[in-house]
């Protein structure tokens, strides 16, 4: 099992991390240089993370653990459009983004309106690909109440955000988090960085738990190792102009590529000696065509 830290220090000597955590078996996920400082996240297996806080104490930098690192969270807004505005949901992709998910902002079509408020299967499928649903309401008690219908049957965890003290078990949502809504700017201000903050904090809460819920029936594979894989035996991925072409996820991985033309190449790759495409489910995404791979637990080789 792969643990997700990230390290933060000065750019002097950061290649010594960078050699310890190949000698430990682990992968560089983002590398981000900042003038004289950078930014590290990696995986490293678990039992070796006590390794890399004692380099990074040596070298005078910090690291702390992950959770959400290697993990894609849906963002789910009722609209998107113009006339509904403001979207907290801006800033709330923007600031889960700095703890190292990959965050996809998603408007209904229909989501708008207390009462004829509406979410279509595709939707519902696009936002299930995901390993978290964030909602995104508004400031009213009534109003989150009467659009429970939008989220409710999402078969990943979901949490809502909105403006009023609500029980996440009231709307059944997984949790709720309180302190968002309709606010007619930029949530810079003390008590929206809390929000954020105490969303962020639930958010890892469930993500280890379903890491701990994976542990008891394990991939064949780890994400991680297959997104090393595809990035090392597929070219085509060097020549992906989309940010990260390819996204580690929970149970699989995103591969930004067209389904129709790269689909097979991607279950004909090679994984610490298994064929992909019998490892796992390879489908087409909801998103733009893009490839999804859904790696199958243990079990399924019995």
């Amino acid at each position: 099992m792969y643990e997700t830290m990230t390290f933060s220090g000065g750019i002097h000597k950061h290649n010594e991390i960078e050699e310890l955590i190949e000698d430990l078996g682990g992968f560089v996920l983002q590398k981000n240089d900042q003038q004289l400082d950078v930014t590290i996240t990696m995986a490293v297996p678990a039992e070796d993370t006590d390794k890399i806080e004692q380099k990074a104490k040596e070298l005078l930098g910090s690291v702390e653990i992950s959770p959400l690192a290697s993990t894609e969270i849906a963002v789910v807004s009722p609209t998107l459009a113009r006339q509904h505005l403001p979207h907290a949901a801006c800033d709330i992709a923007e600031y889960l983004r700095r703890y190292g998910t990959k965050t996809n902002m998603i408007g209904l079509a229909r989501g708008a309106g207390k009462g004829i408020s509406q979410i279509s299967k595709s939707e519902k499928d696009l936002i299930e690909e995901h390993d978290l649903a964030i909602f995104s309401l508004g400031s009213f008690d009534d109003c989150i109440r009467k659009k429970t219908h939008l989220f409710e049957d999402i078969d990943i965890p979901v949490i809502v955000t909105g403006s009023p003290e609500i029980a996440a078990e009231e709307i059944n949502a997984n949790a709720y988090v309180s302190g968002f809504g309709r606010i007619p700017r930029r949530l810079k201000r003390g008590e929206n960085i809390r929000a954020l903050r105490k969303l962020v904090e639930v958010s890892e809460d469930i993500i280890s738990k379903q890491k701990e819920d994976l542990e008891d029936d394990p991939l064949i594979v780890s994400p991680i190792i297959v997104k090393i894989a595809l990035e090392r035996k597929v070219p085509e991925v060097a020549h992906i102009n989309a940010p990260m072409a390819l996204v580690s996820q929970l149970d699989g991985v995103r591969v930004k590529l067209p389904y129709d033309k790269f689909h097979e190449e991607i279950a004909d790759v090679e994984v610490e000696g298994h064929r992909l495409g019998d490892i796992s489910e390879i489908k087409k995404s909801k998103m733009y065509d893009h490839i999804l791979v859904k790696i199958l637990p243990e079990t399924s080789l019995y």
